[in-house]
């Protein structure tokens, strides 16, 4: 069951939750995407490439699946197709809709990077944790995840 708010400070776990987290997001995230960027790549592009390895998706519903908004997803999508590494077609049988599908040269790229990325995260993550931890990090994340909604003026998780 999920915690309910009670309006006053963080509680020790809590903060010792949230710390972990920014240190995450500090320390982390950007050797992660060090990563990335020797490929001429960041974060949200390669998770881009990566969705789309998997299946061709309709725009509104790659970002949906990616978490983002369809303004950032145009822009990466820019330099992605500038790159040669994804195509937009229209959709057919709905001439409003357009689909992304991953190029020869894209995948090929996502096969270099993908071993070099599943490395750095392990390293820098799931090697400090046994398979409980794992487990129990992928429950709390999932969690947080889907219980995020969008604000009324779409701009940011309430």
């Amino acid at each position: 069951m999920a915690r309910q708010p009670d309006g006053g400070w963080l509680d020790e776990t809590e903060s010792r939750a949230w710390q972990g987290l920014l240190a995450l997001a500090m320390l982390v995230l950007p050797e992660i995407e060090r990563g990335h960027r020797r490929y001429g790549l960041v974060g949200v592009e390669y998770a881009v490439l990566v969705a789309l390895s998997e299946k061709v998706f309709r725009l509104s519903d790659l970002a949906a699946a990616l978490k983002m908004s369809q303004s950032r997803l145009s822009h990466r999508m820019s330099k992605l197709i500038s790159r040669g590494l994804v195509i937009v077609r229209p959709c057919p049988g709905d001439g409003r809709a357009s689909l992304a599908e991953i190029t020869p040269c894209g995948r090929a790229l996502l096969e270099e990077l993908a071993p070099r990325h599943v490395e750095d995260v392990r390293r820098l993550i799931f090697n400090h944790l046994d398979h409980a931890q794992v487990a129990a990090l992928a429950d709390a994340l999932g969690s947080v995840v889907s219980g995020l909604v969008a604000c009324p003026d779409g701009n940011a998780p309430c």
